[in-house]
């Protein structure tokens, strides 16, 4: 199966894909900073440079987009029809990659929280802010 779109306009969709300040990181910023949590955003001195860093309590917050990520089971990370092995291995390749942060970032004492977009959706995110609050110590 080919892709629906030629070069270009491929190149420019992909190019409009945001890294960070996604709305999911932004919910979950505004909620914290509402909570009386300060942080840092995308520390370049940690390994994977977190989206959130709460340094007072040395913990760390990853807010993993379900398709890039590949969260296990979630209707938001299938693979595509078009170019699937090349998708399947980036997948896997990010999944390595978060894995291997993880493994560092614990080796230096962080406690680390993973929030996926789809618990941000509409029927859950009141429930995950909730658990989120319930793994940090008070503010």
């Amino acid at each position: 199966m080919t892709d629906v779109h030629n070069p270009k306009t491929r190149s420019y969709n992909m190019s409009r894909i945001k890294g960070k300040d996604t709305k999911p990181e932004m919910l979950v910023r505004r909620f914290l900073f509402s909570q009386g949590y300060r942080y840092k955003l995308h520390d370049k001195t940690l390994p994977g440079k977190p989206d959130i860093v709460l340094p007072k309590y040395k913990t760390i917050i990853f807010i993993h987009g379900c398709f890039w990520h590949g969260h296990k089971n979630c209707k938001y990370a299938t693979i595509p029809e078009t170019r699937t092995e090349w998708w399947t291995a980036e997948m896997k390749e990010n999944m390595k990659y978060d894995r291997m942060v993880a493994l560092v970032l614990k080796a230096f004492d962080y406690k680390i929280i993973t929030i996926w977009e789809c618990e941000l959706k509409k029927k859950r995110i009141e429930t995950t802010l909730k658990k989120l609050l319930l793994k940090l110590p008070k503010a």
